[in-house]
């Protein structure tokens, strides 16, 4: 009497063989090298839409057009980013719009790979605001040239929050600095803000006039100056 095939349920041991062969044609960054069935699960080739699966993204940046990403963009790919954000522009410039739809894309269990992380930020404190928002959306950071930047591991969380500290003096240097400065400036009798659009002189003509009864119209329209300039040097 032939033997019937093992089951366990609806899983037979031909059936096992079958899975193990499709899942080896898994490939390194989510994609199946054809179509795919498992015990009755169908899918398709690139899996990198699916949630359950992370998405490799890069980010490269150089600071002029002469420049080139070349170089970055290789090693990007070496290391299976699937998408690369590129970017040239200031690190020191807060509205990098590449930048902005990276941290806009990202979803849990991203990975987000730079090269090195001066093309990520130029500052301790900007570095440690874009890593959090991409920790914030659970998505992973790490920089190739710098293993402990890898907030995938207990170090790299380690470094995070040391950056954090470190962001927080930073940022009260600068204020020091600011204020000390600002201070410098009133002591050599500079006037702080926006420079008046009318001179002294002018000021204490328009008085005249508008004690005279020139309207305020008349007097904006003869100092090139909004109603409002006028009006606030008037009083």
């Amino acid at each position: 009497m032939p033997q019937s095939p093992l089951r366990l349920g609806a899983i037979t041991m031909a059936g096992i063989e079958a899975d193990i062969a499709g899942l080896s044609k898994f490939m390194a960054f989510g994609h199946f090298s054809q179509p795919w069935k498992i015990n009755g699960l169908e899918g398709s080739k690139d899996m990198t839409e699916s949630p359950a699966l992370y998405r490799r993204f890069g980010y490269a940046r150089v600071s002029t057009y002469g420049q080139t990403l070349d170089a970055q963009l290789e090693r990007l790919r070496a290391e299976g980013c699937t998408k690369i954000y590129r970017e040239k522009a200031s690190g020191a410039q807060s509205e990098r719009r590449e930048l902005k739809s990276l941290l806009k894309a990202l979803a849990p269990g991203d990975v987000v790979t730079v090269t090195r992380i001066d093309r990520l930020a130029r500052s301790t404190f900007d570095l440690f605001a874009i890593v959090k928002k991409m920790v914030d959306a659970g998505a992973q950071f790490r920089s190739l040239a710098e293993p402990w930047a890898d907030t995938s591991n207990s170090t790299g969380r380690l470094m995070l929050a040391v950056l954090g500290g470190l962001a927080d003096v930073e940022r009260d240097l600068i204020r020091t600095r600011t204020a000390e400065g600002r201070e410098r400036a009133r002591a050599r009798g500079q006037r702080m803000g926006r420079p008046l659009k009318l001179t002294p002189a002018q000021r204490r003509e328009a008085r005249d006039w508008r004690a005279a009864g020139v309207t305020l119209k008349e007097l904006a329209e003869r100092y090139g100056v909004a109603r409002a300039t006028i009006s606030r040097a008037c009083v």
